[in-house]
């Protein structure tokens, strides 16, 4: 496997982790099932790209890449505060999401330039995870 599919699909697989990780956190504060009904779909498609994903890795016997502890310590710690101002948890739950595939957007576009002679497949992958973020961000926007 080359160094700018290794590259591409090791972006992915963190993306996937990192927003399935997000909607997990959120999940426990929502109590309107419109949202709550949104995040378990969204949060089902990314488990199925991150497996997908994964096994393109393991084929090319690279392993998975785990997102960074100190991201996931800060996520996880930003969604507690966020979710502790007083604000409509629903409506912050919303924000969080949407923060979040801006971001995930952001990384997967950034690394899908960087990766041009990326295979095919990895490619494929991508743009599919960044439609997904696009995708679960309108859903969120009606819950403002």
């Amino acid at each position: 496997m080359d160094n700018s599919t290794k590259k591409l699909l090791e972006e992915c697989s963190v993306g996937c982790k990192m927003g399935i990780e997000s909607m997990e956190q959120v999940q426990h504060h929502v109590t309107d099932a419109g949202i709550a009904g949104v995040i378990e779909k969204y949060c089902s498609k990314h488990k199925e790209l991150e497996a997908e994903v994964s096994k393109m890795l393991l084929r090319a016997g690279q392993p998975e890449k785990e997102p960074g502890v100190m991201v996931s310590t800060f996520s996880w710690m930003t969604t507690g505060v966020k979710m502790m101002t007083g604000e409509d948890e629903n409506k912050q739950a919303v924000k969080i999401i949407m923060n979040g595939c801006n971001m995930g957007i952001q990384s997967i576009t950034e690394a899908l330039h960087q990766c041009k002679d990326a295979s095919a497949e990895s490619i494929s992958a991508a743009k599919k995870l960044i439609r997904m973020e696009e995708n679960l961000r309108d859903d969120m926007q009606k819950y403002l």
